[in-house]
């Protein structure tokens, strides 16, 4: 996961800016005056060996023996600073404020720290006003030189609690839920799903862990890769997805495509690409140097079309004392380009992670720790603009955000959805993944002191999705095919996806504002082809398509919905080329098959002049595959008029299917 892997949890792995102080404890002091049982101070040495190592995971840890001396003495102020500490570097900031408070009154010279830590903890308890004076008062105690390193790193701590009082007191109109059917009494994170919401993976430290084995560093079990699907408004039970995505080290989820069929994941610093093969993962493999090097790559996501990728590279080779930034690659003649830095209204120089591209192409996720954060990483949105660029990213508010980590979050095809992983008080154990249903409001914008505060987060959407299955006509069985989506006005291929062969299911994205043609081919059969005109305007529509394919053999035929004309003529549109010639390609491909193409009209008009339009239009597609080198013994062609509709002529809808070019095999030798 992300940076995280290094050591591990990543809610753990969030580097701070001022190391923690380690006031020693002894076993005269936790016995004052009684002695003290051998187990409990052997547990006591354990927690202070882990404590020494100051990551997340060792925190947690050293929680464990310090308990247990805790019950043995609660009045030890070093042992309650050190209860606090571990507490603020945990899952459960919140609990670090009893234990500070406590080692405060008990011995206010504890640490040069203490004020900077209990503020932190009253931070953390939503009690911001009191942050605020103990920051100051922390503050108020550096020297000159002091100041000047670590002053702006308090003024940042000030200015979130003031935000985070703005956002607490106008909160976003979501439903926040526990996925009860994955949460578990382990750490899960890390959510990435399908554009349809129909499949989540994510990642587990689970006893089914590839090997079975914990990891030394933080005595949690190694990092794996798990899938849920979603059947009968419920989640399935979470299946280990097993070799080759999982190895006996750690292996997390990054990103998955919207049609589910390409997967990014990490490990040991870099990413990895692997593809579906039916119920199959191909070996993961890692991305080009040019995006993996040195410093760490982590969050990442795909573009709609899989030929972007945006992912979060450390600004140094260190990790522990690298920001992330996040940058751009795109996929151009089958090499990734080299990735440039988006600019600087995205990135900063704090860290930037979690970062997500919504299936329209044009709204980006990301955390922060450099925008106007409640503390820690918040969540934000940035869009593109018609000219490329990106708008001033919005916080997203509370309670999706608070003064903890928020990050990883992913949002469905429809806008209306999100999921991410988070730690709340009914979490099952550590952190687990939340469902936020967006719930609009009247009023989405309220200004309060001079800050615009967005309390209706729902994404404009500008996106079409289509899902279905892919099918033998006859036989019903799914077929393993694939699907290209062409821009029409252009002659380009937007994307390809392969339907899951065991199912015949697949998943689309398409943003708006393009005519696409649709290209399904499976070995065997004859092609499909079809139109999406998707206009340019806010909406999203879902459509359902399941397609049946015809096998090669005489009598199967198939509208060819790409093909366009000039009004009430005969002239091929340029928007037809790219069907036309895959009528070509599958001609020269299967080169014992003679075709029949027929026009249709509905019935506007006379019969005998449409019968003319018709034969004229059936002609004019003969003669495109004449001149693209099918032999003309090859083709015949008929004007229809408008005696064979498939579907009523008394609406505008039905006409416009009935207005169609056929393709017909008429014998296979």
């Amino acid at each position: 996961m992300k940076k995280i892997i290094l050591t591990t949890f990543v809610f753990f792995f969030i580097f701070q800016a001022f190391a923690q102080e380690n006031p020693v404890l002894t076993k005269e002091k936790l016995g004052n005056g009684k002695p003290v049982p051998s187990n409990i101070w052997r547990q006591v040495k354990i927690s202070e060996n882990f404590y020494q190592r100051n990551n997340k995971g060792a925190y947690m840890i050293a929680l464990k023996g310090y308990l247990a001396a805790y019950d043995y003495n609660s009045g030890y102020p070093e042992l309650n600073y050190k209860l606090g500490i571990c507490y603020l570097n945990s899952v459960y900031k919140a609990k670090s404020l009893f234990f500070l408070k406590k080692a405060y009154r008990q011995k206010p010279d504890i640490s040069k720290d203490i004020l900077f830590q209990l503020a932190k903890a009253y931070q953390y308890n939503y009690s911001f006003d009191s942050a605020i004076f103990y920051f100051n008062e922390y503050k108020k105690n550096l020297k000159d030189y002091e100041l000047k390193k670590i002053g702006k790193t308090i003024d940042k701590k000030i200015n979130e609690c003031k935000l985070s009082e703005k956002y607490v007191a106008n909160p976003v109109n979501v439903k926040i839920t526990d996925i009860s059917e994955i949460n578990s009494e382990y750490p899960e994170y890390c959510p990435v799903i399908t554009a349809d919401q129909s499949k989540m993976y994510f990642t587990a430290r689970k006893p089914d862990c590839t090997g079975g084995s914990v990891d030394p560093n933080d005595g949690q079990y190694y990092e794996d890769i798990y899938v849920s699907k979603f059947k009968n408004n419920k989640w399935s039970e979470p299946q280990n997805v097993g070799t080759p995505l999982n190895t006996r080290s750690h292996d997390a989820t990054v990103a998955l495509a919207p049609d589910g069929q390409s997967m990014l994941l990490y490990r040991n610093g870099d990413l990895y690409i692997c593809y579906k093969r039916g119920e199959k993962w191909s070996f993961p493999v890692p991305l080009p140097k040019n995006i993996n090097t040195k410093a760490i790559e982590n969050s990442a996501c795909f573009s709609f079309d899989g030929k972007t990728i945006y992912f979060v590279r450390g600004k140094t080779a260190d990790p522990k004392t690298s920001n992330g930034d996040i940058y751009v690659t795109k996929l151009v003649d089958g090499k990734w380009t080299d990735p440039q830095r988006l600019p600087d209204i995205i990135n900063t120089p704090e860290d930037e992670d979690g970062v997500f591209i919504h299936p329209d192409g044009r709204t980006l996720y990301f955390s922060s720790k450099g925008h106007e954060t409640m503390g820690g990483f918040d969540i934000f949105k940035s869009t593109k603009d018609e000219n490329g660029n990106w708008t001033k990213p919005i916080n997203l508010g509370y309670p999706i955000n608070t003064p903890d980590d928020d990050v990883y979050f992913v949002m469905s095809a429809d806008g209306k959805t999100a999921y991410y992983s988070s730690v709340r008080k009914n979490s099952e154990g550590f952190s687990d993944i939340y469902k936020i249903e967006f719930i609009p409001k009247t009023d989405s914008l309220t200004v309060k002191n001079d800050t615009i505060v967005d309390t209706n987060t729902i994404q404009k959407v500008y996106l079409t999705l289509i899902t279905g299955k892919v099918y033998d006509a006859n036989t019903l069985s799914p077929l393993n095919a694939v699907i290209n989506i062409f821009d029409n006005a252009n002659d380009s291929l937007i994307l390809t996806t392969n339907t899951d062969p065991s199912e015949g299911t697949y998943i689309i994205t398409l943003p708006s504002g393009v005519n696409y043609g649709m290209s399904v081919k499976s070995d065997g059969y004859l092609f499909y082809s079809d139109n999406f005109n998707v206009p340019k305007k806010e909406g999203f529509n879902h459509i359902v398509l399941d397609i049946p394919l015809n096998k090669i053999q005489e009598g199967s035929k198939v509208v060819l919905k790409n093909i366009f004309f000039d009004f009430d003529k005969a002239t091929l549109r340029k928007e037809s080329e790219p069907e036309l010639m895959r009528v070509v390609n599958f001609l020269k491909e299967n080169p014992d098959v003679k075709i029949e193409i027929s026009g249709h009209t509905d019935n506007k008009g006379s019969h005998e002049y449409n019968k003319q339009l018709s034969e004229n239009r059936a002609k004019s597609v003969v003669q495109f595959l004449i001149e693209h080198g099918i032999d003309k013994s090859r083709l015949s062609y008929r004007g229809a008029s408008y005696d064979e509709p498939i579907a009523s002529n008394d609406t505008e809808e039905g006409r416009q299917l009935n207005r169609r070019v056929e393709f017909k095999i008429i014998s296979v030798k």
